[in-house]
């Protein structure tokens, strides 16, 4: 087994397909492969293929391969193919090798498409757009032969060579495969090879101006690559006849096979780079990276965990049927891993002053556990003094006997403190409570008061004197509905999934490092932003204590 993940489940349909390949020694020994188009970030249905790819190699002791299928260099970009590799590392995994690319083998790609048209499988068209859809037919309408179909070899082999010196301009014509232009399956009529892009790459500059399509790129890469189980989600199903014909007929290294299996679909938001892409276009959020984005870049700066993703890609499975996974199983696995890793500490989200009218003399120095179950972790210091901060929740005037907080007259314990007791309130001239006086127990820390009162309830607070102001960003879901409309984007959008709010967190968090995740209690799980620093704490909320949403 993977030293990810120990723990014993079902085998799932491919580690049968795999195990059986072993037993009858179809290969000796398995290789995979992660093979994103690096044009844009990953996000977490990318995540279930890396742990999936990644995890068979390591539980097989085979080899996975991490290649960027970089056939597009209008939509690609080499900050694409760097985040990718973190995320990737992030995770937990390490490729076997360099890392590789399509674009290392687009001389052998060019000399595949060769070998088609000298087979007589493989026609430079003239069609445009609008013509090659129209003669390709429909679902329920047969296509027709392009009128170029049937051009001579010599002459195709003339005209794909003016197509790689530059002497047509883009779109005027393209490299097609000659199959079944009356086969019920779409992509077997006539699909395009090579097109036509004056665009620099981001690793072979301008060599090139012909560039390779994805489906003849990619299966072509797995036999050089000596992929032996090549592992794709199901909208590639009927493209596997695209795969194992054009492997039929040239000569390969190797004939992989893929084998396909159900992509991630996640509540609440969605699992399409395009779609992200505009989100991000229109500046509905702070960049791929922002944590209220499916991506990984955005779940790290979040909050989540590499462990926590590989557990959630562990208990949804691996398996052919399409589904909609609930958010609340991801927060689930995110809540159990911080629930047991994070330190705790206090904050205070939205803060009202406490004044302790009976305490005098100089500010004490508090103890409380890092970790409650977890005495490992330590101790950490709590100044206490005469003006704390709390929130403002936390305090009512008048309540009835089941809110067990602070109210006018009746005592509650501060979290590893003392016992107060709310004596008077100032309030503005619109009515608003700006300052509680309140009396404490000196002989209550650590112990409950000495005449047998009950004191019931527990809140979180900090010292005003020295505690940090922070920016609290909670965030929530993204868009208001759980499976959100991909053409109707601005309106599913969730109004409320960032509310900043301005409030102060106990001195021990001034030296948190950035994505070091904390229990604030009774306050949600929270970890440091990538755009604090000394002078300005931002934490991001991770996720709630406890699942609350609603449809």
């Amino acid at each position: 087994m993977s030293e990810l993940d120990r723990e014993v489940r079902p085998k799932h349909f491919i580690q049968q397909i795999i195990e059986q390949d072993l037993q009858d020694q179809k290969h000796t020994s398995i290789r995979t492969r992660f093979p994103p188009e690096p044009n844009g970030y990953l996000h977490i249905g990318h995540a279930k293929s890396i742990c999936l790819n990644f995890g068979l190699a390591a539980t097989y002791h085979g080899e996975c391969h991490l290649r960027f299928d970089d056939t597009n260099p209008e939509k690609e970009d080499q900050s694409f193919v760097s985040s990718i590799q973190e995320d990737v590392q992030w995770l937990g995994f390490q490729w076997d090798g360099s890392v590789r690319y399509a674009s290392n083998y687009f001389e052998q790609l060019h000399q595949y498409a060769v070998d088609l048209i000298e087979k007589g499988l493989a026609y430079v068209c003239f069609l445009n757009a609008e013509e090659t859809r129209a003669y390709r037919g429909s679902l329920t309408e047969t296509g027709r032969s392009s009128p170029y179909r049937d051009t001579a070899v010599a002459d195709n082999l003339a005209l794909f060579e003016q197509m790689r010196q530059g002497q047509f301009s883009e779109g005027h014509c393209v490299l097609r495969a000659k199959i079944d232009m009356a086969s019920p399956f779409m992509c077997m009529r006539d699909p395009v090879l090579y097109r036509i892009r004056f665009a620099e790459h981001h690793q072979t500059k301008d060599t090139w101006c012909i560039y390779p399509m994805y489906d003849f790129t990619h299966c072509i890469s797995d036999a050089i690559e000596q992929i032996t189980h090549s592992l794709c989600s199901l909208e590639f199903q009927d493209n596997r006849r695209l795969y194992d014909w054009i492997l039929q007929n040239i000569s390969v290294p190797a004939t992989p096979h893929q084998y396909e299996f159900s992509r991630l679909n996640l509540e609440y938001t969605l699992m399409s780079k395009r779609k992200l892409s505009e989100l991000v276009d229109n500046q509905w959020v702070d960049g791929w990276d922002d944590p209220r984005m499916p991506t990984i870049a955005g779940l790290r700066r979040r909050g989540y965990t590499p462990a926590a993703v590989r557990d959630f890609c562990q208990r949804i499975g691996v398996t052919k049927q399409e589904n909609c996974v609930q958010m609340n199983v991801l927060e689930a696995c995110i809540r159990d891993d911080l629930n047991v890793n994070s330190p705790r500490a206090m904050a205070v989200l939205d803060p009202v002053k406490v004044v302790i009218e009976n305490f005098t003399g100089e500010p004490e120095s508090l103890s409380a556990p890092c970790h409650p179950d977890t005495p490992a972790m330590g101790q950490r210091s709590l100044p206490f003094a005469k003006t704390l901060w709390i929130d403002r929740a936390d305090f009512k005037e008048e309540a009835n006997k089941k809110y067990k907080r602070l109210v006018l007259g009746k005592e509650v314990r501060l979290r590893n403190a003392y016992v107060i007791q709310a004596t008077r309130v100032d309030k503005d001239a619109e009515g608003h409570i700006t300052c509680i006086y309140a009396q404490y127990d000196p002989a209550t820390l650590g112990c409950a008061p000495t005449d047998g009162r009950k004191v019931k309830g527990v809140i979180h607070w900090v010292s005003a004197e020295h505690a940090q102001p922070a920016e609290f960003r909670v965030y929530d879901r993204l868009f208001k509905v759980s499976q959100p409309d991909a053409n109707t984007l601005a309106e599913s959008l969730n109004p409320d999934s960032l509310i900043v709010k301005q409030g102060y967190a106990e001195p021990s968090l001034v030296n948190a490092a950035v994505g070091k995740a904390y229990q604030f209690e009774r306050e949600g799980y929270f970890c440091l932003d990538k755009q604090g620093n000394s002078d300005q704490l931002i934490f991001n909320r991770t996720v709630a204590l406890r699942e609350s949403w609603t449809d």
